[in-house]
């Protein structure tokens, strides 16, 4: 009997699997039976996540469960202060969040371990900030972030209310990993044990939260005339965005069809801001209201896209431009208030575009770079804490995700939504757009033209061609791409920087699997996997002359990428 066979007979025929699956896998054809069971559904970039439904290879209540007891093994490892210190527990408006998310509180509880979760659905920086807040040894959060309808995720946390990074992580993988039966862990416990471990948490939370993000304000005085249409997707940033701005004075614009939380996301065509379908609702309502900017929250709440209006037109901005234009706002507003920290810095990770770096170093802050994922940032931010070598500035990923004061350790949209109204206040004072901005800094620091193509490789077969593509890249090489010399190359998972003939030690990373050409006319390009979704990524960090030639060298790099890598077919 093959090992897909072995774990599905397994589960179809135990008395203990949940009811609400049986019908799904008594239906299964050969192809969904595979792909739900070929394997155990694993920790990435962003913690686990994956496809709602019954399987190893599935979010669902025992592969949860099974996750959740390995974590409890883990903290019982850490004593019995960190039982007491207990685990804080968010979740989104996604399908069997709530559901996830109690059962995961009774089955810590079940541990004796004390829960903290919150009564109904709050953003990810909420949770990092509720660990943080209530002292916890580190939290759950349910969420699939911005993937689609059909997905469902679980991130733990540490005490500094940072995703777990890869040597922490490993220790819980290790204690998951060693449970042979997940079908065979069981959250019942007694009314009394729930009482007296089972804390449902709310206001007391959103208070701190709300005045720890309107603490961030380098203007509060400002003169708020700016229009603001939002959406949150049918997300977690409802309530806290549109309290926040309410009560510092911003006219905030709800899309009210996407503000009630629906986890089948049906009044939009996706809830990703890095995808276009995510502003056209928004867009229609800004033209109707004039809006000088529009702001999109993906269901977590960790993500936030810019949409400004700029001479007529709304201008979408991606990550990497809404970044650099946060952060020259805050430095600048630093410098000219005189409250630039010593020995300032400021993070990005190495898929970032150049510009940040570029606008960073203007401003004398200096530059570190991280691997993808916000954890890798928050563990920066909680060395420095402690060794006060530097101090944090801002950190941003390529992704739409933003930190402004790591109060929180996880990106942060309300905070970036509250800021950028801010920087869009103050520079409509001056006559300018947050897009007058973005090609000033183009003017100062050279034009680039940032994008990202994601190839969607399903299934079994689909991880195995996105292995064999970076497994191609390392074996062949790459001496030029379209007609451009690379003069530098980075490989991250096997640590090494190949330049002038010379290869040396790549070092300060954890091994990931990243691959990075630099080219002679200052462009870069990276490939990596997706760590959330089945995704091979291309990243493209293009300087031109201008606009023009910018985005005309992009379209030939990517159209060379595809055929080097055969993703054009």
């Amino acid at each position: 009997m093959s090992i897909v066979e072995e774990r599905y007979q397994k589960w179809v025929n135990s008395p203990n699997l949940d009811s609400r699956y049986k019908e799904t896998l008594e239906t299964m054809n050969a192809e969904e039976k595979n792909d739900a069971f070929y394997t155990t559904i694993k920790f990435g970039t962003a913690g686990m996540r994956g496809l709602l439904g019954p399987g190893t290879n599935r979010i669902n209540i025992h592969t949860i469960r099974k996750a959740t007891q390995g974590y409890s093994e883990y903290i019982k490892e850490n004593g019995e202060e960190a039982c007491k210190q207990g685990i804080a527990i968010g979740y989104d408006n996604r399908h069997m969040s709530r559901e996830l998310a109690f059962d995961c509180a009774d089955l810590l509880a079940k541990n004796g371990i004390k829960a903290y979760v919150f009564e109904s659905l709050r953003p990810t920086p909420e949770l990092s900030f509720a660990v943080r807040h209530l002292g916890c040894f580190g939290g759950i959060m349910i969420t699939a972030s911005h993937n689609p309808r059909q997905y469902n995720g679980y991130k733990l946390y540490d005490e500094k209310g940072c995703q777990l990074i890869p040597c922490l992580a490993e220790q819980v993988i290790e204690k998951v990993n060693a449970i042979e039966d997940e079908l065979s862990i069981k959250t019942d416990i007694s009314d009394n044990v729930r009482k007296e471990l089972v804390q449902v948490i709310g206001a007391d939370v959103d208070r701190p939260y709300y005045d720890a993000v309107e603490g961030i304000q380098l203007n509060p005085d400002v003169k708020k005339d700016i229009k603001i249409v939002f959406s949150p997707e049918h997300g977690t940033a409802n309530v806290p965005v549109k309290t926040i701005y309410s009560e510092v004075g911003y006219h905030c614009i709800p899309v009210e069809e996407q503000c009630t939380p629906d986890p089948d996301f049906s009044n939009t065509p996706t809830p990703n801001p890095e995808q276009p379908g995510a502003y056209e609702l928004a867009l229609k309502y800004a033209k109707e209201n004039d809006a000088d900017i529009i702001l999109v929250c993906d269901p977590d709440a960790d993500r936030m896209g810019v949409g400004v209006k700029h001479d007529g037109e709304y201008v979408v901005m991606t990550g990497n431009q809404s970044g650099a234009v946060l952060l020259e706002y805050i430095l600048d507003q630093m410098d000219k208030k005189g409250t630039m920290p010593e020995n300032p810095v400021m993070f990005n990770t190495v898929v970032t575009s150049d510009l940040g770096e570029k606008v960073a170093l203007a401003h004398n802050v200096a530059v570190e770079k991280t691997l993808t994922g916000f954890k890798f940032i928050g563990e920066k931010v909680a060395k420095y804490e402690t060794t006060h070598e530097k101090n944090y500035v801002f950190g941003y990923e390529e992704s739409y995700g933003s930190l402004i004061k790591p109060f929180v350790r996880d990106k942060d949209a309300p905070q970036a939504c509250l800021m950028l109204a801010e920087a869009a206040s103050v520079y409509k004072a001056q006559g300018k757009t947050l897009v007058d901005v973005l090609e000033d800094l183009y003017k100062q620091h050279g034009t680039y033209e940032e994008s990202q193509v994601a190839v969607e490789l399903e299934g079994e077969a689909g991880a195995k061609r996105i292995q064999q593509i970076l497994a191609d890249l390392r074996t062949n090489g790459l001496d030029e791409i379209a007609g451009e010399k690379v003069v530098r190359f980075e490989d991250y998972n096997d640590a090494v920087i190949k330049e002038n003939g010379e290869t040396k030690p790549l070092e300060g990373f954890t091994k990931s699997d990243v691959l990075k050409y630099y080219l002679e006319d200052g462009s870069w390009i990276a490939v990596r996997p997706s760590g959330t979704e089945p995704k091979c990524k291309f990243y493209y960090c293009v300087k031109g002359t201008d606009h023009a030639d910018a985005k005309a060298k992009t379209a030939t790099f990517q159209k060379a990428m595809a055929e080097i890598t055969g993703t054009d077919k």
